[in-house]
């Protein structure tokens, strides 16, 4: 290890970190008023497509660690690491290690989905939104109601799958990653 190995540094930058919890707490609010609050729901599930929008952008444009180059890796770089990682052998790093940057992909993927389906479900059953009167019939909303109800569920799952692999890698490693995606910093080399 050199000398600088030790010393914190920068990581996750201001914008990741507001994406990352105002996506968290949006999708929170969007799951929990499913059926109640459908104008907290409806608003919930725009604010999460346009957080999706930017961080796709951000995934091209922002910082090292912030851009998909440096942490989406082959499904053979992923199921290596994750093997590695069951054995208490994985690398560290210092950004997304090979399985965060699945989990990113896969948490994108799915929310969009349930966005999409959810904007068209305002469409075909409340006759409004940007989709509004695109699909009609019951047969339609049904279907976009189940698509868009698996997609919010599988979220969920992955979300428990994230923040199991965030405890397990915070404490395989010594490492607050909690912590580091509030305050952006975290110790500086690899092992």
């Amino acid at each position: 290890m050199n000398a600088d190995s030790s010393r914190d540094i920068q990581v996750w930058d201001p914008a990741l970190r507001l994406f990352h919890w105002t996506l968290a707490g949006s999708f929170l609010v969007a799951y929990v008023t499913e059926d109640d609050w459908q104008w907290l729901h409806v608003n919930a599930g725009y604010l999460i497509g346009i957080l999706i929008l930017l961080r796709l952008v951000w995934g091209f444009v922002g910082p090292r660690y912030a851009r998909f180059s440096d942490f989406v890796r082959t499904p053979r770089e992923v199921l290596a690491y994750a093997r590695d990682a069951v054995r208490f052998r994985a690398p560290r790093y210092v950004g997304h290690n090979p399985a965060a940057g699945a989990m990113v992909v896969a948490l994108l993927v799915c929310l969009m989905l349930t966005v999409l389906t959810g904007i068209a479900l305002y469409g075909a059953t409340d006759f409004a939104g940007p989709l509004a009167g695109l699909w009609r019939g019951e047969v339609a909303a049904d279907v976009l109601e189940e698509i868009h109800e698996a997609g919010a569920n599988l979220t969920l799952f992955l979300v428990v799958l994230h923040l199991g692999g965030v405890l397990f890698t915070s404490r395989e490693q010594g490492e607050n990653l909690v912590k580091s995606m509030i305050t952006g910093r975290k110790k500086g080399a690899q092992a």
